[in-house]
C-alpha cells in the first residue's frame, strides 16, 4: 500500500472515529506498528491530525478556547440538569466531597439536600450556593480565573494537600478514548489533577457534546473515573471506563 493511500485511510478513520490508536490502525490497515507511527508523525507535521501517546486525534477536535461561564451555562441545559441530579444522588451522609468549578457541577448544588456532608470547592459560585443552603463548605484559596470563576494556582494546590475526599465531582471540556479528560488551561488542569489524586471515588460530569473532544491539557485518565452523561453515542467508551447514562 502506497504512503498516500495509507494517509487517506488513516484520515478517513479519524473523520469517523475522531481518535484512533496505533493498535487499531495496525489491525485495520494490516501494516506494521513502526510504519503506522511514521505515518502519524508525517501527518502530524502536515497539520492533518494531532499525534498523541498511543495514537492520534482529529485536528477539529482540539479545543484550545475556553468559553465564559455565562456562555456555557445555557448550553445543553436540560441534559446538564439531569446529569447534575444523578450526580447529587451519589452523595451520602458522612461524605467529604470535592466539587470542581464548572457549569454542570454548579447545577449539582441545586439538588443537594441538608445532609451530614462537608464540601470543598474551587468554584466561587458553588461555595456561595452551598453556604446559602446551610451546608458546611470550604473554598480553596488562590488566584481567581475570571473566565471560569475558578480558584487556581499554587495556593489552591497547597490547600488540597491537606484533604482526603470520599468523592470528587469534576467538569471537563473534553472526553477522548486516547487523551482522557482534558481542559484548556494548564493551571486549572493542575488543580483538577491534584484534587482527583485526593479522592477515593472520582465522578466526571460530561454531556454528550464533550465526547470525542480534546483540549490541550490532560488532568485524568478515563479509567480513573465514573462518567455521568446524558446519552452515549460512541459505545467504545463503555469498554474503557464506567459510564452512567441518565437518558436512555
Amino acid at each position: 500500500m502506497l504512503a498516500q493511500e495509507r494517509f487517506e485511510k488513516i484520515l478517513e478513520l479519524l473523520r469517523v472515529e475522531q481518535s484512533v490508536t496505533v493498535t487499531e490502525l495496525t489491525e485495520k490497515l494490516n501494516i506494521s506498528e513502526s510504519t503506522i507511527r511514521r505515518d502519524l508523525t508525517a501527518l502530524d507535521q502536515q497539520g492533518l491530525l494531532i499525534k498523541v501517546y498511543g495514537g492520534a486525534t482529529a485536528v477539529k477536535s482540539v479545543l484550545a478556547r475556553e468559553e465564559a461561564v455565562a456562555q456555557k451555562s445555557g448550553k445543553n441545559l436540560k441534559e446538564k440538569q439531569e446529569i447534575a441530579k444523578y450526580a447529587s444522588s451519589c452523595i451520602l451522609p458522612g461524605d467529604f466531597v470535592y466539587i470542581d468549578a464548572g457549569t454542570t457541577t454548579e447545577l449539582m448544588v441545586d439538588f443537594l439536600g441538608k445532609k451530614d456532608v462537608t464540601y470543598v470547592t474551587n468554584g466561587i459560585s458553588h461555595a456561595r450556593k452551598l453556604m446559602n443552603k446551610g451546608s458546611r463548605v470550604f473554598l480553596l484559596g488562590g488566584e481567581i480565573k475570571a473566565v471560569t470563576e475558578a480558584i487556581i494556582g499554587e495556593d489552591a494546590l497547597e490547600d488540597l494537600e491537606k484533604y482526603n475526599f470520599t468523592k470528587g465531582f469534576f467538569g471537563t471540556n473534553g472526553v477522548d478514548q486516547i487523551s482522557g479528560f482534558t481542559t484548556p488551561d494548564l493551571k486549572e488542569a493542575a488543580v483538577k489533577r491534584k484534587a482527583a489524586e485526593h479522592c477515593s471515588q472520582i465522578f466526571v460530569l460530561a454531556d454528550h457534546s464533550k465526547f470525542d473532544q480534546v483540549s490541550p491539557v490532560k488532568f485524568a485518565d478515563l479509567k480513573d473515573a465514573v462518567v455521568i452523561t446524558d446519552q452515549l453515542e460512541n459505545k467504545k467508551y463503555q469498554k474503557l471506563t464506567t459510564i452512567k447514562e441518565v437518558f436512555s
